[in-house]
């Protein structure tokens, strides 16, 4: 039975008129005829042409009504992302373009599907993906299908850097990054104005100084955070550092701290609670003393200024290191939220060096132009002390450091939080930032300086932070 003969069966047979055995010489008959088989023909031609179109139609709206997204861009941010057309069953489709990606900073590459690039604009963008199925030739129009691209604005951009005012009197850089030897170690110091400083054109509030003493061995490091709130805590936070340093230049380009070196080598021997006593009591009233020089010199500045002492209040923390045959001496004294860290030499411990005055200890933040902070009972406190044989690295930090990588206080008493902080510092990071603490790296500072220009979520404190490695 020949096509025709198979097709009009199935006709009349559909119109009620079956075609019965003794009829079927009959049908041969019928389809013999010319017209008849011609009529046939065209009819199953036109009949599988419209379901070859039935079925292209139908698969080009199943693709167009087939949800499909990519992740969300972030302007500044590297991007990928694929169109990936085996997993979206689409096998069958040739792209021949993907338009709206004009002017973004993103490229489509047609073989991969790939869509890389760094955006450099943000906003909703409807990218259309021009394509052909491969049954149809290539003179036919392409199909569109809209997809779309979220590109989100970076909030690093979103924050303006404004110069201070230069002209201002307790005017002082914005940002500062320097190196120092200190006897057999380098110090490494960067104080950068915080982007919600910058943002407005406003100052910097943090402030740091150091001194390093040849004939002695001694070095001093001090660090200090203005209250955001006090209108001259800039003022305050310069004149608390230099205040320390000032304090102990005279002894330590003289003849030293006899009576505290010695303690400090009977201490290293292990003598007893006596020598204890004693050193408490040198380490009490030296670094002490220190401590209150530079509360006397911000009183005396506000009684010259005719300004209140409250508007330069500052948090302050210093260190005193030397190197002694025995090992590394480091005492240190804080006032405030700041962070004073001696990690060991194969980063395995870390010690801390100061109580912050947050939480049950202070019940809020303190800060060296308070008199209170003199006459607390709790005032022996504030003082650290530490000898060892060697230490991989010393840190000083302002909370701008410490809020970001710490978070919290109970985080500072975890080695794996230090090794963490060593690790960042080294590159492992998501800007990549390095700070190769090397002796023969003459970029540290400027380094330390990039590197301390990292993006927290909600933190955009100034950032002081001194390394002794």
């Amino acid at each position: 039975m020949n096509a025709t003969q198979q097709y009009l069966e199935q006709l009349f047979a559909n119109g009620n008129l079956p075609v019965t055995e003794a009829r079927n010489k009959l049908l041969q008959q019928f389809c013999q005829d010319e017209v008849n088989s011609k009529a046939v023909t065209e009819i199953l031609t036109y009949q599988n042409m419209l379901m070859d179109k039935w079925q292209l139609f139908n698969r080009i709206t199943t693709i167009q009504e087939q949800p499909f997204t990519i992740p969300n861009a972030t302007a500044g941010k590297p991007y990928e992302a694929v169109i990936d057309r085996d997993q979206q069953g689409w096998v069958d489709m040739e792209v021949i373009e993907l338009n709206g990606l004009e002017d973004t900073g993103l490229q489509y590459d047609a073989e991969t599907g790939s869509i890389t690039g760094t955006p450099t604009a943000h906003g909703d963008r409807k990218l259309v993906l021009r394509y052909r199925l491969q049954q149809e030739p290539e003179e036919a129009e392409p199909h569109e299908k809209s997809i779309p691209l979220v590109i989100n604005p970076n909030p690093r951009l979103l924050w303006k850097n404004l110069g201070s005012d230069a002209t201002d009197l307790y005017w002082k850089e914005d940002d500062i990054a320097f190196t120092a030897p200190l006897g057999g170690k380098l110090l490494v110091a960067a104080s950068k104005r915080g982007r919600s400083h910058a943002n407005t054109g406003g100052f910097r509030d943090d402030d740091i100084a150091y001194g390093h003493f040849g004939q002695t061995g001694w070095s001093v490091i001090a660090v200090a955070d203005g209250a955001g709130s006090a209108p001259l805590a800039r003022q305050g936070a310069k004149l608390a550092v230099n205040a320390v340093v000032n304090y102990f230049t005279p002894a330590l380009t003289g003849d030293g701290l006899p009576e505290l070196e010695l303690l400090l080598q009977e201490y290293n021997h292990g003598t007893g609670a006596d020598t204890q006593k004693k050193l408490n009591q040198q380490i009490y009233t030296h670094l002490g003393k220190a401590a209150l020089y530079a509360h006397k010199q911000l009183e005396a500045f506000a009684h010259t200024k005719e300004v209140a002492l409250k508007d330069l209040h500052s948090t302050l923390l210093f260190v005193l290191l030397k190197q002694f045959a025995f090992g590394y001496a480091v005492l240190s004294f804080s006032v405030g939220d700041g962070v004073i860290g001696l990690v060991n030499t194969d980063q395995t411990a870390a010690m801390l060096m100061n109580r912050l005055d947050v939480g049950e200890f202070g019940g809020g933040t303190r800060f060296i132009t308070m008199p209170e902070i003199f006459k607390n009972e709790l005032f022996y406190t504030r003082f650290g002390c530490k000898v060892v044989d060697d230490f991989s690295h010393l840190f000083l930090m302002t909370d701008g450091i410490f809020d970001p990588k710490f978070v919290t206080e109970a985080a500072l008493e975890k080695p794996e939080k230090w090794q963490e902080l060593i690790r960042d510092l080294a590159g492992e990071n998501e800007d990549g930032k390095k700070v190769e603490l090397s002796p023969d790296n003459t970029q540290v500072a400027e380094e330390l300086s990039a590197w301390m220009d990292f993006w927290s979520a909600g933190n955009h404190d100034d950032r002081t932070l001194a390394i002794v490695f």
